[in-house]
């Protein structure tokens, strides 16, 4: 049959366990799991003794990578970048553009639009912005900020249909609220870089807000007296991003946030900017020049954080690292919490019926092969 492929002896993560098998590949999707040299005779096997099969990693939170800057991007720039996000282990991802003006992000929106075909792994665009609080701007610039508009949102989701498909917004901004509920269907909202009160953040969350960027960073923290944005986010249901980078948040504010929150309410993200996979320098974000230093992107002279360095695979080893959990909750963070985030209902496991989303990494955690819809479109040494 078209489209097969059969991974032989892999440890497939089974819910929280790695269990021997083979995993055949139909037509992009997983077709089957047999017990290990069961799987059937076909043309098309990869041999992955010795090695984990995860499902693959989706970040629905990163500005770029490798010289690439998703406001500035051609349909080249994202066809590289979504390569390099391959080599990181993102089978899908979201690209975030930065608060700008209307006709670049046109632009931006357009270029991503054009490298979707070729990318397999680009699932379409994150939309950082422009609805923030000045307050809580971090590296948004503050005159391209404004009240919410229903219009030009409905613009952007119009312009290329199906592309848009995560937005962040703050929750004081006036008309964020009923933007929310009046919002195209499909559209995930989060809030963040806000200083909102809790009685705002709770209305945005009933209006239909799911998830919170980049938490504890570019926003008003939690007071006993004032519990706000922060005390909203983590009484509610909803997702909360987490940058592992030990940066954004200490280890210790990570493993506070799982235990409020749970294991299923955790999306790891990089939020990543040009610089990584690059050395220490001078960048850009959006309009901003960036300075990165021992590998922490801040804007060129303050100390205010512009996103990070890290790749998805970084950050899944760091989230390993800082809780000293299993390989099967971890996974979570970075592969169920976001699919079920962004409706993404066959993405995020491994089972039958399920994309072939997967990723082949050693014990020691080095990526040997990623497959997106079936295709290998990371392999080590080859790619």
């Amino acid at each position: 049959m078209k489209g097969q492929l059969l991974i032989r002896n892999a440890r497939i993560l089974q819910g929280e366990a790695l269990v021997a098998g083979d995993l055949m590949i139909e037509n992009g999707r997983i077709a089957s799991i047999h017990l290990p040299g069961e799987g059937p005779q076909v043309p098309n096997t990869l041999d992955a003794k010795g090695s984990m099969l995860l499902p693959g990693f989706i970040d629905v939170h990163t500005h770029g990578a490798v010289g690439v800057d998703a406001n500035a991007a051609s349909k080249e720039d994202m066809i590289r970048l979504s390569a390099f996000n391959a080599s990181q282990g993102a089978t899908a991802y979201l690209t975030s553009v930065l608060t700008d003006t209307p006709s670049q992000t046109e632009r931006a929106l357009k270029a991503v639009a054009a490298a979707r075909p070729e990318a397999k792994n680009l699932l379409g665009v994150h939309l950082e912005g422009p609805f923030l609080s000045v307050a809580y701007k971090g590296a948004m610039p503050e005159s391209l900020l404004r009240p919410a508009d229903p219009d030009l949102l409905r613009h952007y989701c119009d312009l290329v249909p199906g592309l848009v498909r995560y937005v962040t917004v703050a929750p004081e901004v006036p008309g964020v609220a009923e933007m929310i509920a009046d919002a195209p269907e499909g559209l995930v909202f989060a809030i963040g870089h806000s200083g909102a009160s809790y009685e705002q953040t709770m209305e945005v969350i009933k209006s239909g807000a799911m998830a919170c960027t980049h938490t504890f960073n570019a926003m008003k923290l939690f007071h006993q007296h004032e519990p706000g944005i922060m005390g909203a986010t983590l009484e509610s249901d909803i997702y909360c991003e987490a940058i592992c980078d030990g940066r954004h948040l200490h280890p210790g504010s990570l493993r506070m946030l799982i235990k409020c929150k749970g294991w299923d309410r955790v999306v790891a993200v990089s939020d990543s900017i040009m610089a990584a996979g690059l050395p220490d320098g001078q960048y850009k974000l959006g309009v901003n020049d960036v300075t990165v230093l021992e590998g922490d992107a801040k804007l060129t002279g303050t100390n205010v954080r512009a996103g990070s360095t890290l790749t998805p695979l970084q950050g899944f080893k760091k989230a390993l690292e800082f809780t000293g959990a299993s390989i099967g909750q971890v996974s979570r963070l970075f592969c169920e919490n976001p699919a079920r985030l962004m409706g993404l209902e066959s993405k995020g496991r491994i089972a039958p019926g399920m994309d072939a989303d997967l990723l082949l990494l050693t014990e020691g955690l080095d990526l040997k092969a990623t497959i997106a819809g079936g295709h290998i479109i990371y392999q080590e040494g080859v790619l």
